[in-house]
């Protein structure tokens, strides 16, 4: 099934697409490679804050791009390993069954899948601006974030590597 569809799918029922993309086999290069979709998302969906932040300090648009693109695409493939990490450290205590990989895919998912609406998030605050509006979608990217994370982590730390 193409990304896309998977994405739209886990708005429906995130536990099943984990369940699938489990069944898929174990590939570290999968993995990876939703972990690197998202960090050219995320940074896409920075460029109109920028843009804004930008055109409203009188500075150059790539004087705050490039700085941006570091650490979306080496500082937080970094943060995300730790805290996937972190999960699987924490589910273990709780009595999960599950690995490494499925923690990291989890993760990595749930970002991917909650992409969506950090672009619009992005967007809020590249022509609207700060306000009720940007807390707003924030707030409902936080939600459907941690529901997929979560829900992708129950299902995976539950299955016997």
């Amino acid at each position: 099934m193409p990304v896309t569809r998977d994405i739209v799918a886990t708005y429906r029922g995130p536990g099943r697409v984990m369940q699938n993309l489990l069944a898929k086999g174990r590939r570290e290069d999968r993995a990876l490679a939703l972990l690197m979709a998202f960090c050219v998302i995320a940074f896409v969906a920075q460029m109109p804050r920028l843009s804004r932040q930008a055109h409203l300090d009188g500075r150059e648009l790539n004087d705050l791009l490039i700085p941006t693109l570091y650490a979306c695409l080496f500082f937080l493939p970094l943060l995300f390993y730790v805290l996937a990490g972190l999960s699987q450290l924490v589910s273990r205590i709780l009595g999960g069954t599950g690995d490494g990989y499925g923690a990291r895919l989890a993760l990595f998912w749930a970002l991917l899948a909650a992409s969506p609406m950090l672009l619009v998030h992005g967007l809020v605050a590249g022509f609207i601006g700060p306000g009720a509006g940007l807390q707003a979608v924030g707030l409902i990217w936080l939600v459907a974030f941690s529901w997929f994370w979560l829900s992708g982590l129950r299902t995976t730390q539950r299955t016997a590597p």
